[in-house]
């Protein structure tokens, strides 16, 4: 009981608390601020002591830093290739003023030409056919004079008829009629810069007296010859013949009929750039279209170009595109070309 006088002894203790700023996270972001300014100054350092071709090298480089040797890839042993670096990405400059989507690829320019090719073929059809009809020697003979458009051209068949043939029987000497028939045709075509191939036929007709196998030939050849003679005479320069040709009773008008008159005839064809070019390589010349033709305009927007679109060429394109045109499938497919 002695005790209860004496005041009680209270003890207390109080923990410390660390300050934040005390700690090393700061470091870290201290070394990160550090480091983005020494490349910041490094790349204003680069900048500024390197000229317009050192800084496309090493842009060059980043976005591509490996290289080709002798076939693989390998690292670049330099950081600054002054000879440029390898990309993988093409150098392809953009044109301002052409749609990428429409630039003509080299097979498409090709179609495209063949295309407008055998519209200009159609043109020259429709010309040759008003002035054969406009004609006072050869309207009357139009039943006898056929076009048509083949795979290597615009062909014009001379034709005989009953009672009105173009030779003498059995023989290569031109009626006068079809002479003048000849003399009428040559003006026309000599202003049009197609060279000619000329092609005489004969029925398969036989005759105790002939040898056909022999004698078609030989008067088909002469026949044809007549026909070239009579054009150049009437002003068909010599060098819009492209050739000469006898075919005998190889190739009838009348496939049901071999010994019909219609398989006796002329025909001429203004070649195709395709088919000149075909006689030019058997024959060893040069595809020359004729001189006194004034060459188009090279505006004209019939030609051929590159990187060029326009209302006609895109026509045309869908034409080629469409399943039925008549370039993939033109009239006379299975035809040989004379």
């Amino acid at each position: 009981m002695e005790n209860l006088g004496q005041p009680n002894i209270i003890v207390r203790r109080y923990k410390k608390a660390k300050h934040g700023h005390h700690g090393g996270a700061w470091k870290v972001a201290m070394a990160d601020f550090a480091l983005a300014m020494m490349a910041l100054f490094l790349v204003l350092w680069i900048i500024s002591s390197t000229d317009e071709e050192q800084r496309a090298s090493i842009s060059g480089y980043f976005q591509d830093p490996r290289g080709f040797e002798e076939g693989q890839r390998v690292p670049s042993p330099y950081v600054i290739d002054m000879g440029g670096s390898p990309s993988e990405a093409d150098n392809i400059a953009l044109s301002e003023s052409l749609d990428p989507e429409k630039i003509l690829q080299a097979n498409e320019i090709e179609s495209m030409a063949d295309s407008i090719e055998y519209h200009r073929m159609q043109l020259m059809q429709q010309q040759l056919q008003a002035e054969i009809t406009a004609s006072a020697t050869l309207s009357p003979f139009q039943d006898q004079l056929l076009l048509d458009i083949t795979k290597e051209g615009l062909r014009l068949q001379i034709i005989d008829k009953t009672n009105r043939p173009m030779f003498d029987v059995g023989s290569a000497r031109l009626r006068f009629y079809s002479e003048d028939i000849l003399w009428e045709l040559a003006p026309i075509l000599a202003t049009l810069e197609h060279r000619l191939s000329i092609s005489g036929h004969t029925d398969a007709s036989t005759s105790p007296s002939r040898n056909e196998d022999d004698v078609n030939w030989r008067l088909s050849a002469t026949r044809a010859d007549a026909a070239r003679r009579a054009l150049m005479e009437a002003g068909v320069p010599k060098s819009q013949i492209a050739q000469v040709i006898g075919m005998g009773d190889t190739a009838p008008l009348d496939v049901n009929d071999p010994g019909s008159e219609q398989n006796r005839r002329i025909s001429i064809i203004l070649l195709n750039r395709r088919a000149d070019a075909g006689v030019s390589g058997r024959t060893g010349q040069d595809s020359q279209p004729n001189p006194g033709v004034v060459v188009p305009d090279e505006n004209d927007e019939r030609l051929p170009v590159i990187n060029r679109t326009g209302s006609m060429i895109e026509r045309l394109q869908r034409e080629r595109e469409a399943r039925d045109n008549p370039y993939d499938n033109p009239p006379n497919e299975q035809e040989a070309f004379w």
